[in-house]
């Protein structure tokens, strides 16, 4: 799939951030999208391969060139992304409002991308998220055992967040075994409302 996406970009001399979408299913990849700008889960490329994404983007954009080259660019262990969003974790309704206490996990291999702050008001006109979790481990349940903690010290009071449901979600059996589809996240929800009722 790599080797296909470095082939394509060559051919259209495209130069500059750029992020190839597929679907995946029965060992067979589905082209989505390309968006022409770094992703919101940049940071997971960026913790599984050392390279700071957004200082290469700038390096491009000056007009120099990438700092390394395909064959220096080396991917090692799993890294997992959470969007926390100020957003009941159940309906995923918005959750504007004073942020009263906020207090971000840290340590090694976790990284919080947020503007957050005890005392900042999250408005209601832009999009919900308020801040990303970025954990890495040199494996898949290393890297789980830390995000479990990591969300476990994040603090956003004043409002709903999506916080509960990531906790909620890095403990189901079907997530650990890695046993989830592009719909799994809505049929999992939707057993959570019939067990709550």
């Amino acid at each position: 799939m790599g080797e296909i996406v470095r082939k394509a970009m060559s051919d259209m001399c495209y130069r500059g951030a750029g992020t190839i979408e597929f679907l995946y299913e029965n060992g067979e990849f589905y082209f989505i999208e390309m968006n022409t700008r770094l992703q919101v889960e940049h940071p997971v490329t960026e913790m599984i391969s050392g390279i700071d994404l957004v200082r290469e983007q700038i390096r491009v954009a000056q007009g120099e060139g990438l700092s390394v080259t395909q064959d220096q660019v080396h991917l090692q262990g799993h890294a997992i992304e959470c969007r926390i969003n100020a957003e009941d974790p159940m309906t995923f309704a918005p959750s504007p409002g004073l942020v009263t206490n906020f207090v971000a996990p840290g340590g090694m291999h976790v990284r919080v991308d947020s503007g957050l702050y005890t005392g900042y008001r999250v408005p209601p006109y832009y999009d919900s998220m308020i801040g990303k979790l970025i954990v890495y481990g040199t494996t898949r349940e290393r890297c789980i055992m830390r995000l479990r903690r990591a969300l476990e010290e994040f603090v956003v009071e004043g409002m709903k967040t999506t916080i509960p449901l990531h906790q909620a979600l890095v403990r189901d059996e079907e997530f650990l075994r890695g046993e989830y589809t592009i719909k799994w996240l809505e049929q999992w929800l939707e057993k959570q409302r019939v067990a709550a009722e």
